[in-house]
């Protein structure tokens, strides 16, 4: 027998045993999977690698991840899990593959943000998501929407929703609900004078008769707070002088601190009842935050249509 053929030989003995040898440890392992779960693998974590190993095919290797990022998500969702380990290594894999692949970053940032078992509960991740979906897309104003989305419904942060939605206004082709979205956040986040200024740009350059009406009940609205809010400045000054709460502003007339009694934009009568200055016709003054009657919730977002 030949040296060559002999080595073959042997190879083959080995190749044979270890396959032996495997059988039992490969039973093994199935019988822990089955008792347990194996817990989430990504077994090639690198998008720099994938984008290597796909031989120029990046656009076909991304679709193939984002139908992976759905599959995942579906699956989580559906068990209720409380854990969405691979959903943002998924997301990056994706989005590095085909930077413009505009669906993963809209609806990838909302798996991300809602809370488990809705999704991963991860709104930084999901903002961070949208944010380099922004910069390799400048073009996609919707983009702004989710970001705006995000920071006002999951984080809870008025102002940096309103700068979202205002910056996403500024693409050409956005809708012009994206600015008003922006004014009423601002509004909401207490941002008075550039609420003020963004209303009154809306009012001086549409003609929606819709978005007209809103401008100015929006501004009408900034108005009143500020009406209230100094009005309130001189009851509680005369309040603290005289050692008890005035009756009505007839009391404030009296001893100088008014000229005259106080109407609100519409003409309708302030109201002084124990102290607190309210107006007398709130269902006539949509989106006040200041005046209004204890109980009362003030309107402070418009309902859009996406």
């Amino acid at each position: 027998m030949s040296f060559n053929r002999r080595v073959a030989w042997i190879a083959c003995g080995i190749t044979v045993v270890c396959l032996s040898l495997s059988i039992p440890l490969l039973m093994q392992i199935d019988r822990a999977r089955d008792a347990q779960p194996l817990g989430d693998v990504l077994y090639i974590p690198s998008p720099a690698t994938l984008k290597h190993l796909s031989l120029g095919y990046n656009g076909l290797m991304a679709d193939i991840y984002w139908t992976r990022v759905v599959q995942y998500f579906g699956g989580k969702h559906h068990a209720h899990s409380l854990e969405y380990r691979l959903l943002a290594p998924l997301l990056d894999i994706s989005t590095t593959l085909d930077p413009h692949l505009v669906v993963a970053y809209k609806f990838g940032s909302i798996f991300l943000a809602q809370k488990p078992p809705e999704g991963a509960g991860d709104p930084e991740a999901a903002a961070r998501l949208v944010k380099r979906g922004i910069e390799q897309n400048p073009e996609e104003w919707r983009l702004w929407y989710y970001l705006g989305f995000i920071y006002w419904q999951e984080m809870h942060d008025s102002r940096a929703a309103s700068e979202a939605f205002l910056s996403g206004s500024k693409v050409p082709g956005a809708l012009p609900w994206m600015k008003v979205m922006a004014a009423a956040l601002a509004q909401n986040a207490g941002e008075a004078e550039t609420a003020r200024y963004l209303w009154s740009n809306i009012l001086q350059s549409t003609d929606d008769p819709n978005i007209r009406d809103n401008a100015i009940k929006r501004l009408t609205a900034l108005q009143v707070d500020e009406e209230v809010n100094i009005l309130q400045r001189v009851v509680d000054q005369w309040a603290q002088a005289s050692g008890r709460t005035p009756q009505g502003f007839q009391d404030l007339l009296a001893t100088g601190h008014l000229r005259r009694l106080p109407v609100d934009p519409l003409g309708h009568s302030y109201v002084l009842r124990n102290g607190r200055v309210e107006v007398s016709d709130p269902d006539a003054l949509p989106f006040i935050t200041r005046g209004l009657p204890p109980g009362r919730e003030s309107k402070v977002l418009p309902k859009m249509n996406q």
